[in-house]
């Protein structure tokens, strides 16, 4: 455009609208970051008034990048991974226990499993901050999202270091009176909802369940526990979540089921002193709970 005033790129501007280029919605970018949908939506016009170019065409709940969009997702994604190289280099440099370190976890394990050894951490190490994110989704740790994520399922690709730290059992459990009352050809079941009906437990419950009704569901652990233990059906759980669940009573049957429990971190920052204690908690504190399988952290590089 001739005459055109070009207009400073503001960085947070284009951070913001990579986010959306990368998850697709507003929402979602929004979620990425941190930060309300309408910021994302702020920012990115934001950026099309600095470049006096439409970056995304806006088809309902879903974000279609124009062409020059597309040019610019890919510019600002080398940008994002220069400055995320810079910053860990000066993360690594640092001899003094001080940053920030982000973990990535599935509800049930944040809950339950986390909070002792983020707490062991903070007394010993004060200059260590810790953001927890409680979530079923896995946390990209190539785009940063995470700098350790503790997962029920191996990651089959990315330059990782990972622990196998155990193992989990899963059970049916119910309260005494709910078992003492019901006849098992009667029980209902309390399960997730449905944004868990591929989980392997889930899949587990529902062929246990043979056509009986999953009547209470929720995407909360620690709710179906406390529903279970007043009567409100059989549900099934980690067996190390019961330890924080009183009133209820395992069902003895067949094997149920049993998940690994892995811990990932990006091989980049394994060895970033603030990253490498917040992992030796995790480590230490889990192996207490899961079944020691005597995991040693092993590098996946795959492409």
């Amino acid at each position: 455009m001739i005459g055109r005033e070009f207009t400073k790129l503001d960085w947070d501007d284009l951070r913001h609208f990579l986010a959306l280029a990368q998850s697709g919605t507003l929402l979602g970018a929004a979620k990425q970051l941190g930060v309300e949908h309408a910021t994302i939506s702020r920012r990115v016009s934001s950026l099309e008034a600095s470049l006096g170019r439409k970056l995304v065409d806006r088809r309902g709940r879903r974000i279609v990048l124009t062409s020059e969009g597309e040019q610019v997702a890919r510019h600002a994604a080398l940008v994002a991974a220069q400055t995320a190289a810079i910053e860990q280099l000066g993360r690594s440099s640092a001899t003094e226990l001080r940053g920030h370190v982000r973990i990535s976890a599935p509800p049930a394990l944040s809950s339950v499993l986390l909070a002792k050894p983020i707490a062991a951490v903070r007394r010993s190490h004060p200059g260590v901050e810790v953001t927890l994110v409680g979530e079923k989704r896995l946390a990209s740790l190539n785009r940063r999202e995470a700098d350790i994520a503790v997962r029920m399922s191996r990651p089959e690709d990315g330059d990782y270091a990972i622990v196998k730290l155990g193992e989990t059992s899963f059970h049916l459990y119910a309260s005494k009176t709910y078992l003492e009352t019901v006849p098992p050809s009667d029980w209902t079941f309390i399960g997730y909802d449905e944004t868990m009906n591929t989980s392997p437990q889930q899949l587990r419950l529902m062929e246990l369940a043979a056509g009986r009704p999953i009547a209470v569901r929720s995407s909360v652990l620690e709710f179906q526990a406390a529903t279970a233990s007043l009567g409100a059906g059989v549900v099934m759980l980690p067996d190390f979540a019961v330890l924080e669940s009183g009133g209820l009573q395992r069902i003895e049957t067949e094997h149920i089921l049993t998940r690994e429990i892995w811990l990932v971190v990006h091989s980049d920052i394994k060895d970033v002193p603030s990253v490498r204690v917040v992992v030796d908690a995790l480590k230490n504190a889990l192996g207490e709970v899961v079944r020691s399988v005597g995991g040693e952290a092993v590098n996946s590089k795959r492409t």
